[in-house]
Order: C-alpha cells, then structure tokens, then sequence
C-alpha cells in the first residue's frame, strides 16, 4: 500500500469513504448482479478479502460482520461495496451475519483508520479490529446487559408480513404486533420477551424491524447563560479563577472552538500548551472542556497512563456533574469497556477520558481533543502497530475541525519545532497557579565526595529527616524497579542471565525471585553461584525496592509508601497511594517514572534524584531529551503550593548540560541546544526515519531477510532522498528467544520517506518472509 501525504491525498482521506467500483464485464440481460463486499480482518495483510453478501442481510461500509476464514469465524469491519471481485464467484464465500445493534462506525473514525493504515503502512482491518473494545471483535453477539439504548421499530415490509400473516412463531408476531403500536428500546423488548435477541435478528434480516441507536442528549450550554456570547463570557466567568495567562490561552481557544451556533463545529488549530509544572494547565483544559460542552460539542482527553485517569475524571467530574463521562483504557473490565466505548460511540458521554487508545473512540460531536504530558513516550505504541496517539489526535482533529491542545512543561523538540514553523500555536504559561509558589530550587550531591550506601548518600537522608520534622513530604525518585538491577558472586563474578533475553535478571528481594524486565520470566532467586557454587552473592545496585528499605530503616517511625509497576499491580491501588499522599497521610514517597507526572501533592517540598546518571550516554540520540524532560517533571512535584521547594540530584556529573538545564529551570536553553545538535547530524526533526524491525529464533534466516530487506531497499529509485543503512543488531539482541535486528532508512522530507515505504513495503509483503517476524516502526523514538 502505497502512502502519499500531499494535500491531495490528506484531502481524500478527510472525504467520507465511498464503495469503491472495479471495471467489470455488465451482466447479461436479466442476470443479478452479486453484491460484493471487502471485509478487513485483524491479520497483518496488506489487502482486504471479498465475501458475498447475502439478500437478506444488510451491510455498509463500516459494519461489523462475521465472516468464515478457513475453519474459523471472524468479526471483520467493511471497508468497501465493489461490483466485481478478482476472485472467481463459485469461490467466494458469503457473510454469515452482520452486528445487528451497532450502527456502522461514521465516516470520520473509518478515515483515522485509513491514515493510519497509509502512514504506518498497516493493514486497515488489523488497525480497526484492534482499535474497538474485545467485546466487539467477539464472534458472539453483544451482550444482553448491554445498557445502550436502542430503538426497535417496525419497517413497512413488517406490517405487510403481519397484515399477510407471514410473521412465524408466536414470539415474531408478538413483538411485530406491540412495534407496531409505537417503538420500544431493545431492553424493553428483551424484559417482556427474554429469547427476544434471536428473534429480533431474524426480524432484522428479514427486513421486517429497524434497529437504530436512540439519539442521545445532545449537551447544553449549561455552563454559561448565553452559548452565543462566548468565549468572552465563558472566560469572564471563569476570571476569578484563572490568571492572565491562563485567560488568555482559554480565549485563544475559545475563537477555535466556535458557539452554539458554529455550522457544523468550530475549526482545526493544534494549540501547544507549554506551561512549567504547577502553571495549571489542567485548568486551561478544564476551561476549554466547558467551551466545548457549552457547544454542545464532546470532548476526548488522553493522558499517557492508566494511573493517571482516576485524578482526571475527578477533576471532570467534578467540574461537569450534569454531564455524562466516560472512562476508556485497557484496565477496565470487557463489559464497562464497551459501555464506555458506545455511550461515546451514540453521542451521549460528553467527556471521555482515556490512554493511547482512546484516541480511536467514535465520537459524533467531537469538539475538542486534549493530549496531557504529549511529550510521554507512552502515547507510542511499542508492539503490534507501532502508532503516535499524539499525532493521530492531531490528524484526527483536522479532519473533525476541532482544536487540539498538546500540554505539557517539557514539549517534545519535534512538538515545539512544528510551533516555530507555524504548524502549530504555542501558548506559554509561565507562573505557577498559586500566586505565591515558586519553581524549587535545584541543588546536586557530588557522588565522588560523597558515598550512598543503599543508594541514599548522608545529605539526601539527612533533608528528608529535617522535611519530615516539619510536617512536610518528601519523595525519592529511581526510574528502576525491584531491589537490585543484579546478584553478583563476589567469589567469581557471575550474574544470573535470562535464558531468552541477552539481559540479566532483576533481584525482587520481597518476592525472593529473579525477573526478566523485558520477557517476564522469573526464577527463584538462587542461595548460591550458578558457576562455582559459592554462597556470598551480593546485590549490586538499586532498585526502589531498595531504596524503600533502605527509606524504612533510615526513617522506622514514618509512613513510606513505593509507587511502581509492581506495588501497583492491584487495581485501584496507585489510586489509593496517591489520595493518602494528598491528604498528607504519606511522609514519604519512592517510586519510578509513575511519580513524575500529573499529581498535585501540595504538602510535598522535596524531591530526591537517585541514580539519574545511568542516561547520560546513552547511544540513543533521544536520551538527553527524555532525561530532561523527566528530571523537570519529577522537580516540579515540589513546592506547587506555598511551601517552597527542594530538589536534591545524587550524580557525578554535576557540569552536565541536562543537569544545568534543570537546575537553572531552562527547558527552552536544553531544546535550543538539542536543535543545534541535531541539525548538524540531520537528525529528527530535520529527517525523518523508519525502522524495519526483524526478528526469529533462526540467526540465519533473519540475516538472510535483512540481507534481502536491505537488497529490495536499495532498488527503490529514491533521488537520493532517502539513506538507507545497515541491518544491525538491536540493543536488546535477544529477547523472549527471537534474534533481533534492525534496518534504518532516513529521509530529508516525510513526503520522500513515505513514498520510498509504500514501493519497498509492497516489495517485502510479495517477498516470502513467513519465516522471520517483522514490523515497521515509522517516526521510531526507539532508535
């Protein structure tokens, strides 16, 4: 599939999807022509497959269907009506049935995913099978606890079936007989009949009832007296509460968003919320939110975890109680999943809140998409398709003319150099929101002069005594889970390996295992060497396991609580920790990267640093940028209120740029540093890159398809625009058994990139690659 991103084919892509015709030979006289549909499946194949479409069933594009493949039954989505199929009739098999109470998914979702299917070069079903809750991609039909309203009326074929007598089995004619007094929702139908689901999609196929989702409330503007004057009004009203930036940015907004009376929403702009931690940005989408509702309009959030929704949907619903919203993120069960997913789908959730996927949520009012933390590297997908939330949300509020806005106090270089060009409008928040806190002060502990035992140096422990005895909070920040990063025979140096990973196993002193951090295996932690036999194995470096222990016995009479993957693996625990935490009832915090963004802890006033150095030479060109980015994030925890303060950083490399940049609160030196760097290499965003990601258990055979990977590259007429590189092995060489290796292909613009992957794709795809796993990762932030 060849993937062209001029305007031409952008503009294409906006059009509402239309059946697609094939040249065919007309019927002779007489003759009826088959109606013919593409059905897209979740299989990683370029093209779609074409079914028959029975007479008595009713599909368009964007219905869910089920179809047979070989000897399994598939939910497929259509993406096509055609004419004339290259495969012969008496091969083709037909459609078995066809979701009948889910309305065909609308025109603007389906074109989300076919950008996504041209610009990661991705097949369109696999992107929209796996973009829909797993209740919907189930053979089965929906299920009978389904809360959504739909509405079941008899057609006019269906009073003539009655009026003719046609109508079979009591069931049929009761039900055809009370539509035909006045339409009744499908759970009023199944509360008088309980086998009424069977029934009704025989009626449905029969022609004979229509089942339509029920119109949901359409929101009013009830945030404000007259929808017609705002924004003005909208943030006059909110004035006692925002600050002169914060007014000004929901203003600028506010003009994007439109009215009541905007035909048929407000316009397309991508607004760049850069605010320092504690300049409440939540507050400025809060506010935009309101203008959006007032609109009667929905609004989408997407913030980067799933530990981060709880306190957004507080916020909301705090903020919105008369209107209707809705959570969507992986750890919800099956069944409130789909809930979510429909109320949005119908019109009636006003708000939804949700992690990367969300971004997929249909949505018929869409007036405003909010991206928190946008520089997170979590809103990129790391397996299966390798997409950017962030910049789908982009795409997508292009095509639903609505603003975006992309928040956060450490943009993305790539982010804040589309503001310099003008793509994007950049609106700078530069005091806190509390008018009297101010940014922390930034102090470093010199690990050459000064030794940690247990990770903790004397200075570091000695400001949390003296914060703690002040009644205030305290927080250590490790980004490395469990107790020690390895067990080390002091007798001969060995190291337990994974048996499937070129990495070492991770010490969980707690659990008394061994874990693989990048495959999950584990292994009982062993009592002695698996070489010599000796019992003196020793815990080399930290985890915050280890630093909480350490934390307890520094500090045995104070409440310590650990905030990562694994303390967290119980649902609804982060969210406990983090309630206590702001209503003071944790003296201190330790944790990884899950601290460093989106929580308001105003009693907090210092911040520990501990073992930060591990990124400052890093081979990845990005290291510098994410190591910034999480350093200013984990500062900014301290001192939102009107405490002052501290951060603390434990390193040996005090003259670092990074750490300079943080200590003097300078993100906007570090990125004009960063560019500089950056262009003399012609690194992103002054090129732009794709990754050909092989991997097998066989070393040979992936050597032989990067060898032909790299032969079919090479053979692409590209002007040299485009450079394509060496396979070479990945950092990780080996993981959960597969060899791994990596193919880099850089451009000078996005549009010669693409347009060299839509040739070299095709080519892979007709090659015979059945042997090796692969995937392309176009835009990678994983080099």
């Amino acid at each position: 599939m060849k993937a062209r991103l001029d305007r031409a084919a952008i503009m294409s892509l906006i059009a509402p999807p239309t059946p697609m015709t094939r040249d065919a030979v007309p019927p002779a006289a007489g003759q009826t022509r088959n109606r013919i549909v593409q059905v897209g499946l979740d299989l990683p194949l370029a093209n779609a497959f074409d079914f028959l479409l029975p007479a008595h069933l009713h599909a368009e594009v964007g219905s869910l269907v089920v179809v047979p493949f070989g000897a399994r039954r598939l939910v497929g989505m259509v993406i096509a009506v055609i004419d004339a199929s290259d495969v012969e009739p008496s091969k083709l098999r037909s459609i078995e049935s066809v979701k009948i109470n889910l309305p065909p998914l609308s025109a603007e979702i389906l074109a989300v995913f076919q950008f996504c299917a041209n610009y990661y070069h991705a097949a369109l079903g696999q992107i929209a099978l796996n973009a829909l809750p797993p209740v919907l991609r189930g053979v089965k039909d929906l299920p009978d606890a389904d809360p959504v309203p739909l509405l079941v009326s008899i057609s006019a074929a269906g009073r003539l079936a009655l009026a003719e007598a046609r109508a079979r089995g009591a069931t049929q004619r009761a039900i055809l007989q009370w539509l035909d007094t006045a339409p009744q929702t499908a759970v009023a139908v199944r509360q008088r009949h309980p086998t009424a689901m069977a029934t009704l999609r025989r009626l449905r196929d029969q022609g004979w009832i229509e089942m339509l989702a029920a119109a949901g409330p359409v929101a009013t503007p009830g945030d404000v007296a007259n929808a017609a004057q705002f924004p003005a009004q909208v943030v006059q009203s909110l004035a006692p509460t925002l600050n002169v930036e914060q007014r000004a940015a929901v203003a600028a907004i506010g003009e994007a968003v439109g009215n009541a009376h905007s035909a048929p929403r407000g316009r397309y702009q991508a607004f760049v919320i850069d605010g320092i931690t504690g300049s409440g940005k939540t507050e400025v989408y809060l506010a935009a939110i309101a203008l959006a509702l007032a609109a009667g309009r929905q609004a989408l959030v997407l913030v980067p975890e799933i530990n981060l929704t709880p306190a957004f949907l507080r916020h909301v619903r705090a903020r919105f109680p008369a209107h209707q919203v809705a959570a969507a993120h992986s750890g919800m069960a099956n069944l409130a999943r789909y809930s979510a997913w429909r109320r949005a789908h119908d019109g009636r959730a006003d708000i939804v809140v949700g992690t990367r996927l969300a971004v997929f949520t249909p949505m018929p009012r869409l007036g405003l998409i909010v991206v928190d933390e946008e520089h997170d590297a979590s809103f990129k997908q790391q397996d299966g398709i390798r997409y950017s939330a962030r910049d789908v949300a982009v795409f997508r509020a292009s095509i639903a003319k609505c603003p975006v806005l992309l928040g956060s106090a450490t943009p993305s270089i790539e982010t804040l150099d589309n503001a310099a060009r003008g793509r994007f409008t950049r609106l700078v928040l530069n005091d806190r929101a509390v008018a009297c806190a101010e940014l922390p002060v930034v102090g470093f502990i010199n690990l050459d002069a000064e030794k940690a035992a247990d990770g903790l140096t004397p200075s570091l422990l000695r400001a949390i005594d003296e914060t703690v005895k002040r009644g205030e909070q305290a927080m250590v920040f490790i980004n490395r889970r469990g107790y020690a990063p390895a067990l080390v025979c002091t007798s001969c140096g060995w190291m337990p390996e994974c048996h499937r990973c070129s990495a070492r196993m991770v010490f969980h002193r707690a659990a008394k295992r061994l874990k693989c951090h990048h495959c999950g295996s584990e292994a009982r932690a062993p009592s002695a060497c698996g070489e010599c036999g000796a019992t003196d194995l020793h815990a080399a470096g930290q985890g915050s396991e280890r630093i909480e222990d350490a934390l307890i016995a520094a500090f045995p009479d104070r409440r310590i609580a650990r905030v990562d993957r694994d303390s967290t693996r119980k649902r609804g625990s982060a969210e406990k920790i983090f309630a206590a935490a702001e209503k003071g009832e944790i003296d201190i915090l330790v944790g990884t990267q899950m601290l460093t963004k989106g929580h308001d802890f105003p009693n907090l006033t210092l911040v520990g640093v501990v073992n930060a150095d591990g990124a400052v030479f890093s081979a990845d060109f990005r290291a510098a940028e994410r190591m910034a980015q999480q350093l200013m994030q984990v500062a900014g925890r301290a001192g939102r209120a009107q405490l002052p303060g501290r951060v603390l950083i434990q390193t040996r490399f005090v003259d670092h740029p990074v750490y300079q940049a943080v200590a003097t609160h300078d993100y906007a030196a570090f990125v004009s540093a960063a560019l500089t760097e950056r262009e003399s290499m012609r690194l992103p965003p002054y090129s732009y890159l794709a990754l050909l990601r092989g991997e097998s258990r066989d070393g040979a055979k992936l050597d032989a398809f990067m060898v032909t990977a790299q032969s079919l590259a090479q053979s692409v007429d590209t002007n040299s625009a485009v450079r394509v590189w060496e396979p070479v092995l990945a950092i990780l060489e080996r993981k959960a058994g597969y060899v791994r290796k990596q193919l880099m292909v850089q451009a000078d613009t996005r549009r010669a990139l693409q347009q060299f992957l839509g040739v070299w794709m095709a080519q892979l795809r007709a090659a015979d690659a059945r042997a090796v796993r692969w995937l392309l990762d176009v835009d990678p932030i994983d080099i």
